[in-house]
């Protein structure tokens, strides 16, 4: 098999890789700072991005709407068919939850975000601190869970490169990224 993705769901692809790996970097990072203008910046900067991963979530699911991806390999148990169709679900409800969940917080937090300091962006919820520090707690939560799913996702294709020698990651590389000889 040596069916590739469309060049715009891969640029798709590592563009979201890299911008969660920064999101949920820079989350954890500023979570604990104590409360200055660079913690305040690093939120608005949070929160813009937050926002930019979904405007490219909502892009990725229509462009996956309308382009098939390629098959699995045939070589595939069809248990591990399941999980690479439920893993990748998961990603994708999650990548949807997680920017929603922070903008559910900071609402409930009463902090409006106003996206790159111009357009305000309406808040879902009225003020209500315990609901917001329950928010949190779900934010964290599903941002620990993305780190797992997406660690067992690079597992997942480092075992197909590396054991199983079959395309599913090299289908996904950039054009002169990594390939199979």
């Amino acid at each position: 098999m040596n069916e590739r993705y469309t060049g715009t769901a891969i640029t798709l692809h590592w563009l979201m890789a890299v911008l969660l790996i920064t999101l949920v970097g820079v989350g954890f990072y500023m979570q604990n700072l104590p409360v200055s203008p660079w913690k305040l910046k690093l939120y608005s900067w949070h929160k813009w991005a937050g926002i930019i991963a979904f405007a490219l979530l909502l892009v990725r699911l229509g462009w996956r709407a309308t382009h098939r991806p390629p098959e699995l390999p045939a070589t595939m148990t069809p248990l591990m068919r399941l999980a690479a169709h439920a893993g990748h679900g998961l990603l994708y409800l999650l990548m949807l939850a997680i920017p929603l969940s922070g903008w559910l917080m900071s609402s409930a937090k009463g902090f409006q975000t106003v996206f790159f300091g111009v357009l305000p962006i309406p808040d879902l919820l009225s003020k209500d601190l315990e609901l917001a520090h329950t928010l949190g707690e779900v934010h964290e939560v599903l941002n620990l869970l993305l780190i797992a799913v997406v660690a067992g996702h690079v597992l997942a294709a480092l075992k197909h490169h590396l054991i199983d020698k079959d395309d599913v990651l090299t289908r996904m590389a950039p054009r002169h990224g990594c390939r199979q000889g």
